[in-house]
This record gives C-alpha cells, sequence and structure tokens, in this order.
C-alpha cells in the first residue's frame, strides 16, 4: 500500500504532548510477573489463568431518561450541517459496519430532535469503505465530497484511512474515524483535519501485552496483519510484554486478500509459545480452526479489536471458550444498547457504536460553537467543546449551555473525550472480554489510561 508523507504541522505538538501512556487502572492480581530467561515448561503446566471476572460494570456516560427543553438556536446557517459516513458494509470489517452506522445514525436521530445545528435538521449520507483490497474508499469518499459533506465519520480501517486521509482533509474537510488506532495518524500533516475517538494502538497494545503477562504467558506467538493497523498493534503488545519480563518467540505475517494461513499457523505453534495473539480481521474465522485443530487451547488465545466478535454461527459451541480480547472503548451501558437496538434490531456486536455516536455528537456541538458548518470552523472548535467547562453528556444538555454562552464539556458513550492538539484522545479505556461456550463474549474489566 502507498503511504502519504507523515511529516507535518502536528509533530511539534505531539512533541510537547509526550508519548508516556500512564495508568490509572484496577489491579489485575496473580503471581509476579515472570521473566522471559526463564522455561516455558512451567507456564505450559500450568496452562494460562487470567486474573477472575470482575463484571461488566462501565464507565460511559448516562444519559437523561428524556430530552430536556432546549432553547433555540442564536445563530443560523444557509448551508445544513451534512455529515458522510465512511464505514465498512464489506470486506474483511464488515462486521464493524454496523454498531458504527448504528451509532451514527443514533446520534443523529438524537441531535435533530434537539433542534439539529443552527436551527436546520442535520443530513447524514452513509457510504461503503469497502477494504484496503478494493478501490471503494475513494470511490465513495470522491461521492461524498460531491454531496458536500462538512465531516466524514470513518473509516474504521486505519489502512483504508490511510488512502483516503489526503483526499478528504484536502478539501478542506474533517475525517473523524471511530476506530483508527494507528499511532500515524497522530503526526499526520492533515490541516488540524483529522480527530478520532479510538485511542492509538499505544495503549491498547499495552494493555494486552500486559494482559497476557498477569495471566501466566512467559513466551507469546503473534500472527499478524501486515498493514499499518497489524503492524502497529503488533508493535506496542511486543514492547508491553516484553518490558513486563516476556519474550515474543514468534512473529509470523500475512496480507490483505490471503486466504491460506497454515504456514503462518505452524510456524507459530512450532515455537510453543504460552499464548498467542491473532492481530487480524475477519481472517481469524479461518486461523482459529487451524490453531485448535493443532491443539491450541482457546485459553491460549488473545485477539484484539479487529477480530473480537461474535462467532455463534462460525464455530462449534466452545471452540473460544476462554479466549480474551480487547477493543478500545468502555463497556456499552444497557440503555445505550437499547437505543441502538432501536435503530437496528439485528446488532450483534456494539464495538465502536459508542464512538461513532460519541463523533457525531462532536462535530455537532463544534459546528454550533462554530456558528458554521463549514469543516475548517467545526475543526477549530472540537477540542474546546471536548475540555474544560461543565460536563455535559448529550448532545441537548451540552448545546443547551453552549446557547447560554458557557463553556460545554461532552463526556460520552465511549468514556471520557479530551482530544490533544493532534486530534487524539488523551484518555480512554480499554475494554477487556473473555468468550463463553456459545462463542460469543461478555465484558471482564475495564482499563482506564492516558496518553
Amino acid at each position: 500500500m502507498t503511504l502519504f508523507p507523515q511529516a507535518g504541522t502536528r509533530v511539534a505538538k505531539l512533541t510537547a504532548l509526550g508519548i508516556g501512556v500512564a495508568f490509572m487502572a484496577t489491579a489485575c492480581g496473580g503471581s509476579s510477573t515472570p521473566t522471559a530467561t526463564e522455561s516455558s515448561a512451567t507456564a505450559e503446566a500450568a496452562g494460562i489463568a487470567c486474573p477472575a471476572t470482575e463484571g461488566s460494570g462501565g464507565a460511559a456516560a448516562s444519559q437523561p431518561a428524556e430530552t430536556p427543553s432546549v432553547p433555540p438556536s442564536t445563530g443560523a446557517t444557509e448551508t445544513p450541517l451534512r455529515i458522510g459516513s465512511l464505514l465498512p458494509t464489506t470486506g474483511s470489517l464488515a462486521f464493524l459496519g454496523p454498531p458504527e452506522i448504528a451509532g451514527v445514525n443514533l446520534g443523529i436521530d438524537e441531535v435533530n430532535k434537539a433542534g439539529g445545528v443552527l436551527g436546520k435538521p442535520v443530513e447524514v449520507i452513509h457510504r461503503d469503505s469497502g477494504d484496503t483490497k478494493t478501490d471503494i474508499a475513494t470511490q465513495s469518499t470522491s461521492a461524498l465530497l460531491g454531496q458536500g459533506v462538512s465531516a466524514i465519520i470513518g473509516a474504521a480501517s486505519s489502512g483504508v484511512s490511510k488512502t483516503v486521509i489526503n483526499q478528504i482533509t484536502g478539501a478542506g474537510v474533517i475525517q473523524f474515524s471511530p476506530a483508527n488506532t494507528s499511532p500515524d495518524f497522530t503526526t499526520w500533516d492533515d490541516n488540524g483535519l483529522y480527530w478520532r475517538t479510538a485511542p492509538s494502538d499505544v495503549l491498547q497494545g499495552k494493555v494486552l501485552g500486559n494482559y497476557m503477562a498477569t495471566c501466566g504467558a512467559q513466551t507469546v506467538g503473534m500472527i499478524v496483519l501486515n498493514d499499518a493497523y497489524g503492524t502497529g498493534l503488533a508493535s506496542n503488545i511486543k514492547s508491553a510484554f516484553e518490558a513486563a519480563g516476556g519474550q515474543v518467540v514468534a512473529e509470523e505475517l500475512f496480507n490483505e486478500g490471503d486466504s491460506q494461513f497454515s504456514s503462518q499457523v505452524d510456524k507459530v505453534i512450532a515455537a510453543q509459545p504460552d499464548a498467542i495473539a491473532l492481530i487480524t480481521f475477519d481472517q481469524a474465522k479461518s486461523i482459529v480452526p487451524l490453531m485448535t485443530g493443532k491443539g491450541v487451547k482457546p485459553t491460549q488465545m488473545f485477539l484484539v479489536d479487529g477480530n473480537t466478535s461474535d462467532y455463534s454461527k462460525d464455530f462449534q459451541p466452545g471452540t473460544l471458550k476462554g479466549a480474551r480480547g480487547t477493543i478500545p472503548g468502555t463497556f456499552a451501558q444497557d440503555d445505550f444498547k437499547k437505543k441502538l437496538l432501536a435503530i437496528d434490531p439485528a446488532l450483534k456486536d456494539y464495538s465502536y457504536a459508542g464512538e461513532s455516536y460519541d463523533a457525531v455528537n462532536l462535530i455537532a456541538l463544534a459546528a454550533e460553537a462554530a456558528q458554521s458548518t463549514k469543516g475548517v470552523d467545526i475543526a477549530a472548535k472540537l477540542k474546546e467543546v471536548s475540555e474544560g467547562g461543565e460536563k455535559c453528556t448529550s448532545y441537548a444538555a451540552c448545546v443547551t449551555l453552549i446557547r447560554e454562552g458557557k463553556d460545554a464539556d461532552y463526556d460520552g458513550q465511549s468514556g471520557p473525550v479530551t482530544f490533544s492538539d493532534a486530534g487524539d484522545p488523551t484518555e480512554a479505556y480499554i475494554g477487556i472480554y473473555e468468550y463463553q461456550d456459545d462463542n460469543k463474549y461478555t465484558a471482564v474489566k475495564e482499563e482506564f489510561g492516558q496518553l
């Protein structure tokens, strides 16, 4: 894949921010972390034993049961705010499309019920992002730009976003991803127009690397998608695991579009790791049966946000029982799930629904604060509506503050939202999940971290 230039206006700001990750997480418990020089025989005999489930509580903001009375906008616009979505309905991340699209639609619905933006209803146009095997994203982006959108929510895949980010931001339009996690975007030369509600993989990688160590793994093998998402996340997992005293004994790559994974599986298993991290998209549907067929236990498997999905219709019961996975963002709350199901009754996963919903609210609030529906004007207010001021957890509550001349600080369904100058969340939750006998996952615990 061709990568675009990344050095630019945000590099100095990133340096000022720093890249250290400070964790304020609940204690994991368990024994002391083993060193890489110890034999894996002990761990192999005892097996992987992750800390006990702590429950499915969440840290997402609760919302008012009813929309409060909202004062009319103090501004007006001839051009209504028009938002496009560039989210996957086909390709290797298609399972993420439904919850993300539902999150966008729920956000649009609630914004419009609260009176819209600058006196007009917000419009939304959905387009498929596909994946990096196709040119769908470029075609969809051209169509959205041709329809005069001020912001595009997407893509889900970091690799896909890299193919369109210059096209979007170069047109003076905001690109706001609910799911991009590649650290590369932090320093991208985007004219201040790229934003995201998903934290960089610096955070997810640190959480998963440390978590595998707390589960007793002394050695880890990895099967990794060879793209910006896969290799970036793998690098951060490896750094964290090795810092915890572990050793990565195998790291096998594959490319998007590959359909045969026996070679990678055989090489990883031959290294006899205590745990195996699968950093893939839906290729996991092919990889998991290969591993279990060769004696790998599900409790040895650790998944990531690209493949932590509902596999109840894909595998025999028990295939993934005990496997763990990580997804950025706090656990979806029951009231939020009910609202999403009212939008799309067929939803099975809720991954990045909160981040997508928050993206809509933040764009709408920034437009109201800017008294403009132009992308560059909205971008200039996104940081303002995410920090300081009075806490609020819905568009209606926040826009009321703005229209009363007060400073609103939006916290959303993905957790606290505070942006850096680079457009990244400076604090976020990473959810850890465990698969049950039906091959569906349930919440285990959350780790909170700051970048």
